[in-house]
């Protein structure tokens, strides 16, 4: 939830041209990630809650794909604590994983 919270604060600081295009995307990779861990803790089975994470883990990547474009445009200097929680948000989402799956 952090993590979302940040990237709408880094993404409000966009042109607004990039409202429907690089925000928006960002916004729903974000909001994505702690969506599907709700929804697969919901789920029954420790192998349907595995596949919510490895969809969540996927929408990780897109965000931190998203960033470093947004970096390299120019609409942000400031995106190295954005990736630093990217990157803590990886390893608590692969410690979930192992452990989800070992039972």
């Amino acid at each position: 939830m952090a993590l979302v919270k940040q990237v709408y604060e880094f993404t409000a600081k966009f042109p607004s041209a990039e409202a429907f295009g690089l925000t928006a995307q960002m916004r729903r990779a974000a909001v994505s990630i702690p969506s599907n861990l709700a929804e697969g803790a919901a789920r029954t089975g420790a192998k349907e809650f595995a596949q919510f994470l490895n969809v969540a883990k996927g929408s990780l990547s897109e965000l931190e794909t998203q960033i470093l474009i947004a970096k390299d445009l120019g609409y942000a200097c400031d995106s190295d604590a954005l990736l630093n929680q990217a990157e803590k948000v990886s390893r608590l989402l692969a410690g979930l994983h192992k452990k989800v799956v070992a039972g």
